[in-house]
């Protein structure tokens, strides 16, 4: 029964506004041609993200766990503003690479790995970077959007008061639960996210719906900041 709570609390978790905005923000480009694209992007960005904030959340929480450290609550706080401060930059730079063409993303396949990958550029795309400088950025920012919630995992405070004098490794297997909680629900998002970008219909107004997004971004972003 624990796990199974420890599941549904991660996977609500991943569900979180703020987590799926920047997953999308970093998904649509109006630039991207082709629906095959627009899905490989998105489900490339979805995953990465939810790697990097379950890895932080998870493995940090577990150790602070175990080591009985403690977390100042000015690094939750901290951690809001820096992701309220995360999607406006998203935004931003989306509407920036959407209108100038100087942000821009593509798939291409590493040696001889079966997938391609989705990479994110800033410059010109005549000027295209060498295999060594692709962009691991959603990884990044999944990561950076788990420091708010750290705090509040190693506290426990999702699974309830009564759950802190749990025999250790009983707590560092709930956390890991959590953690694939968050993967599952950003991966599936990630899927809907690919299904909706593929689809004809939004192809036609690609430039319109990224800028809505972007926008979007943008004013969650600068809501996030201020009610932190």
């Amino acid at each position: 029964m624990l796990l199974a709570t420890a599941l549904v609390l991660g996977f609500l978790h991943g569900l979180g506004a703020d987590h799926l905005m920047a997953i999308a923000a970093l998904s649509v480009d109006g630039a991207v041609a082709t629906p095959a694209a627009r899905r490989t992007r998105a489900l490339a960005v979805a995953i990465r993200f939810a790697v990097g904030h379950a890895l932080l959340l998870g493995v940090g929480a577990a150790l602070i766990v175990l080591a009985g450290w403690t977390i100042p609550a000015i690094v939750e706080r901290g951690g809001e503003v820096l992701g309220g401060t995360l999607l406006v930059v998203i935004g931003a730079g989306a509407l920036a690479g959407l209108f100038s063409g100087r942000v821009y993303g593509h798939t291409h396949v590493h040696g001889r790995e079966p997938q391609p990958h989705w990479h994110l550029h800033v410059g010109r795309p005549d000027r295209h970077p060498a295999r060594l400088s692709h962009s691991h950025l959603p990884t990044i920012i999944g990561a950076a959007f788990a420091i708010s919630s750290l705090r509040a995992l190693a506290a426990l405070t999702p699974f309830g008061g009564r759950i802190g004098g749990a025999p250790l490794p009983l707590l560092a297997g709930l956390i890991a639960v959590f953690a694939v909680g968050i993967l599952l629900a950003m991966s599936l998002f990630g899927v809907a996210l690919a299904r909706m970008l593929s689809a004809h219909a939004l192809h036609r107004v690609g430039r319109a719906a990224a800028v809505l997004v972007a926008a979007s971004s943008i004013l969650l972003g600068a809501a996030w900041i201020f009610t932190a």
